[in-house]
């Protein structure tokens, strides 16, 4: 787990975010107009549910993005959380979920992934970088063309924390590459199939997004 100058999580005041969210015109757009922000929920991967909840509480998270320059802004909020749970947040390249909440069969990976913040439950991280619309990455020794992460996830950073849902061994998803299971992820849109980091989709031609 850890922080650096130009990515930073943890408990931010009410103000602070108040402050980031004020400048949003608004999350949609009309005919024609470039939309700034957009605010979308992460939904939970279902099995590890009670090992997230508080008593008598059901866990959330949202997030809200503004497009800005020379950077956008993500803040993601979440409620309904046991006590001292902390996560790691990524940008990924695919969701394991379709857009009505089931799996997706056959599902090959997360694909390419990037470590954005750390998180602590019933908390908000806040995340200036390059997000909306033009978030990717390449490595040619590898052959990895550019690639979009539009999806946002994040995973349990003690894999002890899940082990009573049944999680056993360890995935690379945080500073050790020692973490848990997802805990939460985005979906795509039913007709665009992007991730929400994505908004401004080319509607005539599913699967691409306007840079």
């Amino acid at each position: 787990m850890r922080l650096s100058a130009r990515r930073w999580a943890g408990v931010t005041t009410a103000a602070l975010i108040a402050a980031l969210l004020a400048v949003a015109i608004g999350p949609f757009s009309r005919a024609g107009a470039a939309v700034s922000s957009a605010g979308f929920d992460l939904f939970p991967n279902s099995k590890f549910v009670p090992c997230m909840a508080a008593p008598g509480r059901t866990p959330k998270a949202h997030v809200r993005v503004i497009k800005g320059e020379p950077n956008d802004t993500l803040v993601l909020t979440t409620s309904g959380f046991k006590p001292g749970l902390r996560f790691d947040v990524f940008t990924v390249q695919r969701s394991n979920q379709q857009s009505d909440g089931t799996a997706v069969t056959g599902f090959p990976g997360f694909g390419l992934a990037w470590y954005q913040s750390d998180l602590q439950g019933n908390s908000s991280a806040v995340i200036k970088t390059i997000l909306v619309n033009q978030i990717f990455g390449f490595d040619p020794d590898v052959s990895l063309p550019p690639t979009n992460t539009f999806h946002v996830g994040f995973w349990f950073n003690n894999p002890a924390d899940a082990a009573p849902c049944g999680f056993t061994g360890t995935t690379p998803f945080n500073g050790d590459h020692t973490a848990g299971p997802l805990a939460f992820i985005s979906r795509p849109g039913a007709v665009t199939t992007l991730g929400p980091l994505c908004l401004d989709p080319e509607l005539s031609n599913p699967g691409r997004c306007n840079p």
